[in-house]
């Protein structure tokens, strides 16, 4: 829109002010000037000219040379034009090379004294300044520097150029900058002026002055200027002429500038990412000129969408007002913008329904409601449209965006009628239903995105027919039947495929190869096998390869690794693949590599180059962990061994590994101490040791275990339970940071370029006899568990500054000593495992205050006095003191009396030899935490996160029989009362 508006500006400068040559073209009927020939030939001298652009700038004629404009009376100079017509990074520059000059700008300039036009944009005049001399051309009239290279302070001189009408001194990369716009109140005749990219951070109230001044401008561009402060109290007067009106990409951080809506004359108008906060003006709506409006992005901005878009809205084509507060529900009256081309109300607070009358809006290109909470169905979308000349719905509608929100319904036929669609997003909603056969019809469509949805039955073999297809998701739906090589027979444009979370069965031949050459390739959970898919030898584009569990087995065809250094995503888990990984591993630089929970054997491969996640884990690997990792993978971020049959030690040269996040090296045979050299990892957010036969204290780095444990500030999680560490709890625990503040919102820990991955691990729990397996999400957590070592010394008073712990469990070791009165200062505690040690003393009456505690076993210790059953504590039975001799009071059956205890009751409850892993008890708190935790998690997340946790918690309360254990773990005790 902008654009047209600088092109008519330009042609007035051109036709109106420089008179004959411009617009005749007759430029043979004078010849240059002596002194103006000259002035030329000094300004070439100046400049580097690699493609010979000045081929023609020769002989005494300077008015025929290319780029050169003159006055057909007298012969002067009037015009220079040397813009790069094929910038560097554009579609033409390749093929016509490097033509940007450089250089310097000569001072021989001033000599044209005629010169009123000069047009050096688009070229890379680097580490030079704008001249200061150009300030004294007076009689230019337009004067384009833009994205040419020019460094440092734009020259104050500028502001004598009084006949200035169009000035554009743009940046590219922001070289440019200043201090001041007084300057510009001098350019009295202005009506354009563009700075963007131009540091004006230290302008403030100049801004204000500035446009108060300019009474004749007609368009303003200053985006990314890196503008403060407010502009809300701005009232600039004669601005009636001004069209166009750009300052997005700034910082204002204030209220909307209300005097906007009050300049009737504006057509285009861009507050985009400004910080804009408050209420957007219903005025807007009024403004009889207006064509563009885009306010995307200001995160505090708000209205009533109902409000707001029921006003006329006369000539409004693009309404962008994504990313912002906009509330309510959308007005049948949308479908009186009979002009509009592009709507955008993308992540905001929508909801209801999608009224029919948009059906009305034939001009219509671009229609994007994602990410909102919209209800209704499909046919309550487009059924009641009005056909428009064309005898069809919404005949120009290109873009249809409308996943993440609530819709539901079934997908109709009719949808196969949006004939120009090229980009249909429905991706997590709640349609169900089949997928019609009516949308291998859109033979425009490049873009369809139904995953995360609920619908069911077979794909149809019509997609087949798409042959502009690039992008197609159907992932995470309920599809079954087959999936053969008719889906894909004129699918040439392919790049993306997701078909995973599904129960679909692919079903080609053995020598079929694919038309498309894919870039990402998401399978996961159809059913590839049982041998490996040898069509992917055919793709040599790939980069994103997911086919875990995917029924694949036998091992990986030598061919495979011609292909892996390709990809930057590898994942092949929950297969049955089997053999040695070859080593070193062949992938692409910075990947994530998964090929956990298959059958490999063997070492472990080190990749040839840096990798940033590598999971092996749950497979039959054994030998040490190298020695060289730190080596190869210097940046890896999560690193994953569990459950192999690794032996030796930690390599010390871990602590090396500074970016890692992740280090889950549990259930092998490691052996040896912890090396202290971990405490260098300062990223690291999860460390599983457990289920090891490592010795030795807890290094202070972790301690005996390693005391600069301090130093991981960034630790959410340490594991290091089941092992045989002795010494004491290093008091530096109380230090780690990320736990000692309350976590108000369940942080995920998200790692991974694709599609986003979570930390995940299995739980084995040992319970009476009988063996369960779980899977926890760590990322929901705060942990600590020390279980099952040999541990010593006095319960660490520094663990009660841990206020975001959730929990905490030291069972099974020897600690002795009181637990501190100030526990009750750990609010967010939901598990407390203490039992089995040496602890004596009384039980502190602040731990009936902690109301989160979902498991408290404080059994099998040496506690005396009465138990504090008040409060919170009420809600634990007699097993969670079982086994302490001197305790008394409810809900033992011992009772206290004046001068101790009554001797003659019983102690109910379990044995201390119980093993129990404290994520079973977690699990049944999640319950307790979900009234509390969940809204936050829907408010901090986006739906495919929150998908994420309620198929958590649904995990943990159904698999195998939950409901029925905790019913007899209450009988034995260990477990909270309703």
């Amino acid at each position: 829109m902008g654009q047209f508006t600088v092109l008519g500006l330009v042609l007035a400068v051109l036709c109106v002010i420089t008179g004959e040559y411009i617009c005749t073209g007759d430029s043979h009927l004078a010849n240059c000037s002596k002194p103006d020939l000259e002035a030329l030939f000094d300004f070439k001298s100046g400049l580097n000219d690699p493609e010979n652009r000045l081929s023609s700038w020769q002989g005494s004629n300077c008015c025929q040379w290319n780029g050169i404009g003159c006055n057909n009376s007298t012969g002067a100079v009037i015009m220079i034009d040397l813009h790069n017509p094929y910038p560097i990074n554009s579609e033409s520059s390749s093929r016509y090379g490097f033509w940007n000059l450089s250089g310097d700008i000569s001072p021989s300039l001033l000599k044209l004294k005629s010169l009123q036009y000069l047009d050096l944009s688009l070229n890379t005049f680097n580490d030079i300044s704008i001249p200061e001399f150009l300030g004294s051309s007076k009689n230019l009239r337009y004067l384009n520097l833009s994205k040419a290279g020019f460094t440092g302070v734009i020259p104050a001189s500028l502001g004598n150029l009084s006949s200035l009408q169009f000035l554009d001194v743009s940046s590219e990369f922001g070289s440019l900058s200043s201090d001041s716009l007084e300057w510009v109140a001098g350019l009295v005749s202005l009506k354009h002026l563009a700075m963007n990219n131009v540091n004006l951070s230290l302008v403030g109230s100049g801004l204000v002055g500035m446009l108060s001044r300019l009474s004749f401008l007609n368009e303003l561009h200053l985006s990314e200027c890196q503008i403060f402060g407010s502009i809300s109290s701005l009232n600039p007067v004669n601005l009636t002429s001004l069209s166009v009106l750009d300052l997005s990409f700034n910082s204002f951080s204030s209220g909307f500038p209300d005097w906007v809506v009050n300049i009737s004359s504006l057509t285009y108008v861009d507050l985009s990412y400004c910080g804009l906060a408050g209420r957007i003006p219903l005025g807007f709506g009024e403004l009889p000129n207006l064509l563009y409006l885009n306010l995307a992005g200001n995160s505090n901005l708000s209205a009533s969408c109902y409000q707001l878009l029921r006003r006329s809205w006369k000539k409004i084509e693009v309404l962008n007002l994504a990313s912002n507060k906009i509330h309510g529900k959308l007005p049948a009256s949308i479908g009186n913008m009979a002009s509009l081309t592009n709507f955008d109300l993308f992540d905001n607070n929508v909801e209801g329904g999608i009224p029919s009358s948009i059906g009305k809006l034939c001009s219509l290109k671009s229609f994007d409601l994602s990410g909102n909470n919209l209800t209704g169905s499909l046919p309550q979308f487009l059924e009641g449209v009005q056909n428009c000349v064309s005898n069809m719905p919404l005949p120009n509608l290109m873009y249809l965006r409308l996943s993440n929100n609530h819709l539901v319904g079934t997908l109709p036929e009719w949808i196969g009628q949006l004939q120009n669609l090229i980009e249909l997003s429905l991706n997590y909603n709640l349609l169900e239903g089949s997928i019609p056969a009516s949308l291998g019809q859109l033979s425009n469509l490049a873009d369809l995105g139904l995953g995360g949805n609920e619908l069911n039955g077979t794909v149809p073999d019509s997609f087949g027919l798409l042959s502009g297809l690039s992008t197609f998701d159907v992932s995470s739906n309920h599809l079954t039947g087959f999936i053969s090589e008719a889906h894909f027979s004129k699918l040439s444009k392919l790049k993306i495929l997701h078909l995973s979370a599904n129960s679909l069965v692919v079903n080609v031949s053995s020598d079929w190869i694919p038309p498309f050459q894919v870039r990402n390739l998401d399978m996961g959970s159809c059913y590839l096998g049982p041998s490996f898919p040898t069509w992917l030898r055919s793709q040599k584009e790939v980069k994103f390869l997911d086919f875990s569990n995917a029924s694949i087995s036998g091992s990986f065809p030598n061919w495979f690794w011609d292909i892996s250094g390709n990809l930057s995503l590898l994942n092949v888990s929950f297969n049955q693949l089997q053999g040695q990984l070859p080593n070193p591993l062949n992938v692409a630089p910075f990947a994530d590599v998964d090929f956990s929970s298959n059958l490999f054997e063997g070492p472990i491969p080190v990749p040839t180059v840096e990798i940033e996640l590598l999971d092996l884990s749950n497979n039959q690997l054994s030998g040490p962990i190298p020695q060289n990792m730190s080596e190869s993978m210097p940046n890896l971020i999560f690193l994953s061994l569990s459950s192999n049959q690794l032996t030796g030690g930690i390599p010390n040269t871990i602590g090396e590994m500074l970016s890692l996040q992740v280090i889950d090296l549990s259930r092998n045979k490691l052996d040896g101490s912890i090396p202290p050299s971990i405490g260098n990892c300062s990223y690291l957010k999860v460390l599983d040791l457990r289920n090891n036969n490592l010795s030795g204290v807890i290094p202070d780095t972790l301690g005996e275990i390693p005391s600069k444990i301090s130093n991981l500030s960034s630790l959410q999680i340490l594991d290091l339970a089941e092992n045989n560490l002795t010494g004491t709890i290093p008091a530096s625990l109380g230090d780690l940071k990320a736990i000692a503040k309350e976590q108000n919102i369940i942080q995920y820990l998200l790692y991974g370029k694709y599609r986003g991955l979570y930390y995940e691990e299995s739980s084995i729990i040992v319970l009476k006899g009988q063996t369960l397996k779980f899977t926890k999400t760590l990322s929901l957590v705060t942990s600590i568990d020390l279980s099952g070592n040999k541990l010593n010394g006095d319960f660490p008073e520094a663990l009660t500054k841990l206020s975001g712990l959730v929990v905490l469990n030291l069972s099974r070791n020897h600690i002795t000593g009181d637990i501190p009165g100030n526990i009750s200062d750990l609010q967010q505690l939901s598990s407390l495992d203490l039992s089995s040690n040496n602890l004596s003393g009384a039980i502190p009456s602040g731990l009936s205050s902690l109301s989160f505690l979902a498991y408290l076993n404080l059994s099998n210790n040496y506690f005396s006095g009465a138990i504090p059953y008040v409060g919170h504590l009420t809600t634990f039975d007699a097993s969670s003191f079982s086994g302490n001799q001197g305790l008394c009071g409810a809900p033992l059956t011992i009772k206290c009396e004046n001068n101790g205890f009554d001797r003659g009751g019983t102690v109910e409850g379990g044995s201390g030899e119980e093993i129990i892993d404290q994520w079973f008890y977690l699990s049944v708190g999640l319950g307790f935490a979900a009234g509390i935790l969940v809204p936050l998690l829907i408010i901090s997340t986006r739906k495919p996160w929150v998908d994420s946790y309620f198929g958590l918690v649904e995990k943990i309360i159904d698999i195998s029989g939950l409901s029925n254990i905790a019913t007899e773990r209450h009988k034995n005790g260990n477990v909270r009362r309703n």
